[in-house]
């Protein structure tokens, strides 16, 4: 059996407004990079990676080609437009792959300081489950609260995980979840989209508290 490519599908089309910003947060420097730079060479580094695929917001692509293009980047394949909304740009990019089955790890570049150890753990589990989702645990109390803002139900926190990316998948399986999902705008993830159309256990490997979403600029406080 041929064994199959390892795909990075890198999403950077958010508009960052939450950052406030004149650009969009993928293009805000860290230690002299760019996030979108920090988050590509994470997968441009990993021996396991063969391709990446950058989506990003069409308003912003000619700069994005220009940091890629400066970079000379050898596993980047493709830069596509994203859509909409987050859904609609990892459906762009899961589309862009050219093959029939392929392991795919989908990141939100807005995590530009993911692990080597994380990307070897999924492409590791993707030998043995479809799906792949990766957290930490949390360390707060999370409560579930109706309509009204009262709380319902308080979860054990020892089965509390909070989700971070690479969410990683078998080709087939996550392109059948957007298939399936394709009239539905309530997903923050692609693990969800999974979960809800019962595709796929989806198996969890540990994180890592420094695998951080960068939202807000005090974001950059916590990593330094």
């Amino acid at each position: 059996m041929t064994e199959l490519k390892n795909y990075a599908v890198i999403l950077a089309s958010g508009s960052g407004k939450r950052y406030g910003a004149d650009i969009p947060k993928q293009f805000i420097k860290i230690s002299g990079k760019t996030i979108l730079e920090h988050s590509i060479e994470a997968f441009e580094k990993s021996p396991l990676i063969d391709y990446i695929i950058v989506v990003i917001t069409e308003q912003y692509r000619t700069l994005a080609e220009k940091i890629i293009d400066r970079n000379n980047y050898k596993k980047v394949l493709k830069i596509i437009n994203g859509g909409q909304i987050r859904k609609d740009s990892s459906y762009n990019g899961v589309n862009a792959i050219d093959e029939k089955e392929a392991n795919v790890l989908i990141h939100d570049c807005a995590r530009p300081f993911v692990t080597q150890k994380i990307i070897q753990n999924c492409i590791e589990a993707l030998k043995t489950y479809d799906a792949i989702g990766v957290a930490i645990p949390s360390v707060d109390t999370v409560i579930e609260v109706d309509e009204n803002g009262i709380i319902k139900n308080i979860p054990k926190r020892t089965n509390m995980k909070c989700i971070q990316t690479p969410q990683g998948f078998k080709l087939s399986v996550i392109r059948k979840a957007h298939e399936l999902s394709k009239n539905s705008s309530d997903f923050t993830d692609d693990c969800g989209l999974v979960v809800k159309n019962k595709l796929s256990n989806v198996y969890v490997v540990e994180g890592d508290i420094k695998n951080i979403k960068i939202t807000y600029p005090d974001d950059i406080l916590k990593i330094k």
